[in-house]
């Protein structure tokens, strides 16, 4: 008769393997729980102005945040906010709409351009124009809004869309966004190869060079369209007629007149609610153009 005998290693190797199975399957868990724990925590303020926009001036504070009104308090906030003061709502939301639409598309072409520039060209300064870059990027925008008003009362333009517009069309980020983009997704014999055919500069970078960078300008243009949607200091400091704030400024001002007019309140966070709608939709209507790598633009050029 064959005796079987069990080897000890055996079993400790399985339980080693159990073990580190074990520690793999947590380090695979703690990442998405800390990431779910960050959406929560940013989803939270927008989902209490869902909740807060259906409730009336006299239910915003007597009543538990987390319940809704839902007999139409939502649509007579909506209703009451669009006629409030002429339709200055209506005013904001199309200048936020220009300052962001049209300061981010012009920002994306400067940003394009510069970049391209910077990644396939070599010339004498051009290691002094890369620092004067970075150190654009690390600047606050906060800091340049006094200077930046300044130098549109000097030009006549303060009070003015353009006082808005053109500050936001020079954006450091942007300009290295593209550039990156650029060295991935352009190939350098693709510009001999048009250089060759007798093609200028202009229609080398419009035909060859502007498709490969699209999905890196889509980035470009929602991070500065996001940007100026969102700014308030800019617009604070260089508007003063609010028949030209744009959300932001305008919003500000209603709820600072909610503390001596109670019933403005609800009508703020109404709006406040509404200003995210764009964003929003921008952002589902792009994303598929959306992409983070920079390989993204030669593959799919």
């Amino acid at each position: 008769m064959t005796t079987i005998t069990r080897s000890p290693g055996l079993r400790l190797d399985r339980v080693s393997v159990s073990s580190s199975e074990r520690r793999s399957r947590l380090w695979r868990v703690l990442p998405n729980a800390v990431l779910l724990v960050g959406v929560l925590y940013a989803l939270y303020p927008v989902v209490w102005l869902g909740l807060a926009s259906t409730k009336t001036a006299a239910e915003l504070f007597s009543t538990p945040s987390g319940i809704p009104n839902l007999s139409g308090g939502l649509w007579q906030n909506i209703t009451e906010l669009f006629a409030w003061n002429n339709s200055a709502f209506l005013s904001w939301c199309v200048n936020s709409l220009i300052y962001a639409g049209g300061g981010a598309v012009l920002s994306t072409l400067v940003s394009a351009i510069s970049g391209y520039g910077l990644a396939k060209y070599r010339y004498r300064g051009r290691a002094v124009v890369m620092i004067v870059l970075i150190s654009g990027i690390l600047i606050p925008g906060v800091m340049l809004a006094i200077p930046q008003y300044f130098l549109m009362a000097a030009l006549g333009l303060s009070g003015t869309h353009f006082s808005v517009i053109l500050c936001c069309i020079v954006n450091p980020l942007g300009i290295f966004l593209a550039m990156v983009y650029a060295q991935a997704a352009v190939p350098d014999e693709v510009l001999e190869a048009g250089r060759l055919d007798g093609a200028g500069e202009f229609s080398i970078f419009a035909r060859l060079a502007f498709v490969p960078m699209l999905p890196g300008l889509i980035t470009v243009f929602l991070l500065q369209f996001v940007g100026i949607w969102n700014n308030f200091l800019l617009p604070y400091v260089m508007l003063t007629d609010d028949r030209t704030f744009p959300l932001t400024v305008g919003l500000s001002m209603l709820l600072n007149r909610g503390s001596t007019e109670p019933s403005l309140n609800n009508l703020a966070i109404t709006g406040a609610f509404l200003s995210i709608i764009p964003l929003i939709v921008l952002f589902i209507v792009l994303q598929r153009y959306w992409r983070l790598d920079v390989l993204s633009g030669s593959l799919k050029g």
